[in-house]
Order: structure tokens, then sequence, then C-alpha cells
């Protein structure tokens, strides 16, 4: 016991604050339109987004954050340099009930009853494993959060949120809608990255259903190919109104 306890004062404490954790240079983050740049109307940044996620009409470009891969070849190909990467990563949105403003006394209720906990179920119907590798950091040392009341659990009917990662394929559709009747009310869904949130990334198959609110309903929505660890937190406490 005593060598535990030296290990432990050696060690120190290690976990750091989410929000102090600045993002690596070469990190791909948000794309955003210049508004200081006149778009020339030449459709190649539309053409080239292999997501479909850039619309370009007279005059302007309109990106959809859900379904952007953050690739950058919308910005190597804009002859005008309308577009540029930051590295912002707090994209999460809000949507079904949490979104809904008729619905405030619902959206407290839920949030009251789950901001002190949160139990999360994690469901992957047709990821290609890379949202999964960043969801498994979240329970490491650094980014621990367990110190936030929030941690897993290996069966939905435990569970207060579920945290969808992929496509939906059509052989993953009954084992989605399965988990989510299980889940217990009150319950959230978030759908973790760009498979999730849009559907777009693999377009159209006779294999795929599309997007995890074309089955059932979506809470957060967290953008990114994949998300990093800090945007899953931003998400969680964007949706339990617990943000600084």
């Amino acid at each position: 016991m005593l060598n535990v306890l030296r290990k432990i004062i050696s060690t120190g404490t290690v976990t750091e604050d989410w929000e102090t954790s600045v993002p690596v240079p070469r990190f791909r983050g948000e794309v955003v339109v210049d508004s200081a740049a006149a778009c020339q109307d030449c459709q190649k940044c539309a053409a080239v987004c292999p997501t479909k996620a850039i619309k370009v009409v007279p005059g302007s470009i309109s990106i959809n954050q859900n379904a952007c891969v953050f690739c950058g070849l919308c910005i190597e190909n804009c002859e005008a340099a309308c577009i540029k990467q930051t590295d912002n990563y707090k994209l999460a949105t809000l949507g079904a009930s949490l979104a809904d403003e008729a619905a405030s006394e619902l959206r407290r209720k839920i949030r009251s009853l789950l901001g002190r906990s949160l139990h999360v179920r994690h469901v992957d119907i047709g990821s290609c494993n890379a949202c999964d590798f960043e969801m498994n950091h979240l329970c490491n040392p650094i980014y621990d959060i367990q110190q936030y009341g929030i941690d897993f659990v290996p069966s939905p009917r435990h569970a207060d949120l579920l945290m969808v990662t992929g496509v939906v394929t059509r052989n993953s559709t009954q084992a989605l809608q399965m988990t989510y009747d299980a889940t217990p009310q009150p319950k959230l869904v978030m759908a973790v990255g760009a498979c999730a949130a849009s559907g777009q990334v693999f377009g159209e198959s006779y294999a795929i259903r599309g997007a995890v609110d074309s089955i059932i309903p979506v809470d957060i929505y967290v953008p990114g190919c994949p998300p990093r660890p800090q945007a899953l937190i931003y998400a969680l406490m964007l949706a339990l109104d617990r943000l600084k």
C-alpha cells in the first residue's frame, strides 16, 4: 500500500482540462468560407468534395459541416482562395428534443436528470473504426471523462445516451432500433462522425440506409472524420448544459 501511495504522489495529476489542450499544428478542423474573398462560381470546390458537403450558388458557398471530412481538397482547388481550414473542433450541434425551443420544459427535465451522471453505451453500426479509436481515448488518464461523472456501460438497459458511430447499414438497422428501444427514458442519442451525422461519406449503395437520424432521432451531432476526443467531450457538455 505504501508503494502505491508513493507512486501516486510521484506521478501527480496527469489529467488535463479538455479545453486547455491546444490542437497540434497539423490538425485539420472546421472548413470555413472567407467572407473577404470573392467567389468566382467556378464550382471546383463542389466538384472535388467527396461527400457533396459543399453547395455553390452565384456569389456564395455553403458547407454542410456534418458531412465534411476535413480532407482539404476544396481548399486546394479553390482558385479564388475563398475557403480556408481552421483548427476549430467545437462543431457539435443539438437536434431532436434538445434543439426544440417549443420543448424547453422537456429539455430542462432531461438535463436535470442526466446532468450530474451520464452512462454511455457505444453502438457501432458500420464504422471504419476511426471514430471508435478516438472514443477509446476518452477513458485514458489524459481526458478521463469519469471525472465529469460520465462513463461507459456494457448494456443499453443501463445507458442514458447512445453514442453511435458509422453509417447505418442495411444489416445493422434492426440492431440499432432494438438497442434504442432497450434504452430507458429519458435517453439521448449522439451521432459521432461524418458517417453517422450525414450518411454521405460512402455515397449511395444497396447496403447503406444513411445517417443515424434516418432510423432513430438524434439529439447531438458531432462532425469530423474522425472527431477528436475534445470534440466528443464538448458535445457531451453542450448537451448537458455544463459548458463554462
